[in-house]
C-alpha cells in the first residue's frame, strides 16, 4: 500500500517497529484515549478493555477524581526526592496503615522495584534479626512465578525465555512447585529467610492453588521463623473480589507487596508493607529511590485508595466477577480446557494458542491478551457493569464457539 494510503494506526505502528526495541508483541491497536472500561483508537473505534493494564487501572481509565488529584498536586509540587520531606508521604503512610494494619510502608515506583525491595528487606532481616550467617540467606519461590523482569528476579523464574541471555544470576533462591505446602516444608533450612509467593499466579494463567494452601504455608513459615511475602501487585486492591487475594484464606503475610492499582494507572506507584521488625532493618543509605514516595505519587495513591473503598469496587469485583465467570462457563468449545478465576480475574485455558482468539476478539471490539501461550486473560476495570459484561459475553461466545 502506498504511504499516502496508510491509516494513522499503521503509520504509528510502522514508526514504533522502526525505532522501538522489540521486547513486546502488542495487538495492533493504537489507543488514543480511554474512559472507564472503554478505550478508543486513533481512528475512533471503541473497544472494551478486558486487560486493565494488567490490573493497574482497576478504577477505570482516567477516573475523574484521581485525575483531579493529579492536576491539583502537579500545580503544587511533583518531586522533592527523599532528601527532603513532603506533605503527602506521611498521609499515604497513614492511609496504608489504616487500610491494612501494617506498621510500616516503603514506597517505590514499579512492581519489580517493590519486589527487589522486599528481597533486600528479607535478606537483611535474616542476617540482623534471625541470625543467618552472612551471605547464606535463602528465599524460596514457586515454579511459574512472575515477580518482574529485573536481572535478580528473572534469575529465579522458571520460564526459559525470561532467563535466556541474561545470566549470570543472583544466587540464594530455591524453587518449589506452586500450591504444594509439603514441598515448602521440605525446602526450608535454617538459612531460609523468606517464602515469596503470589496467592494466585497471574502471568502463569490465573492459577489458583488448592484451598487451604496459603493458610498452611503461613503456618509452616511461622513455625520455622520464615517471612511469608505475598506479591499482590496484580491480585491486590480488589482484582480478585477481596481487597487482597490472601484474605480468601484469612492470611496476613509478614510482607505484602502492592503496586499497579495503587495509583489507578496514573503514575507508577508501588509499596512494601510489613512490620516494624522487618522494615525497621533499613537504615539511612541502605535503600532508596529518587522518585519513590514523591508527593505527586503519594497524592494520586491516596485518592486511588479512597476511590476503591468509597465506590465499593472490591464488592463490585466479587459480584460481577462471579456473574462473568458463570456466563463464561456456559461456553461450549472442544478447544476449552477450563474456565477459572476469582473476582474479575479470569482465565480461559485452551488446547491451542490463545493469540488468534485475542486477535479475533479485537476485531469484535474487545481487548485482552494471551498469557502462557494458551490462556486468554480477562481482567476488565472494576467499574464494568452487568450490561457491559453481557455485551462482552455475546462477542466472546461468537469467537470461542465459532465453527
Amino acid at each position: 500500500m502506498p504511504a499516502a494510503e496508510l491509516t494513522k494506526s499503521q503509520e504509528l505502528i510502522d514508526i514504533e517497529e522502526r525505532y522501538g526495541a522489540h521486547n513486546y508483541k502488542p495487538l495492533d491497536v493504537v489507543i488514543e484515549r480511554g474512559e472507564g472500561v472503554w478505550v478508543y483508537d486513533v481512528e475512533g473505534k471503541k473497544y472494551l478493555d478486558c486487560l486493565a493494564s494488567y490490573s493497574a487501572v482497576n478504577q477505570g481509565h482516567c477516573h475523574p477524581r484521581i485525575l483531579q488529584t493529579l492536576i491539583e498536586q502537579a500545580h503544587r509540587v511533583t518531586l522533592t526526592s527523599r532528601a527532603f520531606r513532603n506533605d503527602q508521604l506521611p498521609l499515604l503512610y497513614q492511609d496504608l496503615h489504616d487500610l491494612t494494619g501494617y506498621d510500616m510502608a516503603l514506597p517505590m515506583n514499579s512492581g519489580a522495584e517493590a519486589v527487589e525491595t522486599a528481597v533486600k528487606a528479607a535478606r537483611k532481616w535474616g542476617y540482623t534479626v534471625k541470625g543467618i550467617p552472612d551471605g547464606q540467606a535463602e528465599i524460596i519461590v514457586c515454579a511459574n512465578n512472575f515477580h518482574g523482569r529485573t536481572t535478580t528476579i528473572v534469575g529465579f523464574s522458571t520460564d526459559e525465555q525470561y532467563r535466556r541471555g541474561f545470566g549470570p544470576f543472583t544466587p540464594g533462591f530455591k524453587v518449589i512447585p506452586f500450591g504444594d505446602a509439603a514441598a515448602l516444608d521440605k525446602a526450608i533450612t535454617p538459612n531460609t529467610c523468606a517464602f515469596l509467593v503470589e496467592p494466585i499466579q497471574g502471568e502463569a494463567g490465573i492459577l489458583i492453588p488448592p484451598d487451604g494452601y496459603l493458610r498452611e504455608a503461613a503456618r509452616i513459615c511461622r513455625a520455622n521463623r520464615v517471612l511469608l511475602m505475598c506479591d499482590e501487585i496484580q491480585s491486590g486492591l480488589g482484582r480478585t473480589g477481596k481487597l487482597f487475594a490472601c484474605m480468601y484464606e484469612h492470611v496476613t503475610p509478614d510482607v505484602l507487596i502492592v503496586g499497579k492499582a495503587l495509583s489507578g494507572g496514573f503514575y507508577p506507584v508501588s509499596a512494601v508493607l510489613a512490620s516494624r521488625e522487618v522494615l525497621g532493618v533499613f537504615q539511612p543509605g541502605d535503600h532508596g529511590s529518587t522518585f519513590g514516595g514523591n508527593p505527586l505519587a503519594c497524592a494520586i495513591a491516596r485518592t486511588a485508595l479512597r476511590v476503591l473503598a468509597e465506590e465499593k469496587m472490591v464488592q463490585r469485583s466479587a459480584e460481577l466477577g462471579a456473574y462473568f465467570l458463570d456466563r463464561l462457563r456456559t461456553l461450549r468449545s472442544p478447544d476449552i480446557v477450563e474456565v477459572r478465576g476469582r473476582g474479575l480475574w479470569i482465565g480461559i485455558e485452551l488446547r491451542t494458542p490463545a493469540r488468534p482468539y485475542c486477535e479475533a476478539l479485537k476485531e469484535q471490539g474487545i481487548l485482552c491478551k494471551e498469557t502462557h501461550d494458551r490462556v486468554i486473560r480477562l481482567a476488565p476495570p472494576l467499574v464494568i457493569t452487568r450490561d457491559e459484561i453481557d455485551w462482552a459475553f455475546v462477542r466472546i461466545r461468537k469467537v470461542i464457539e465459532r465453527p
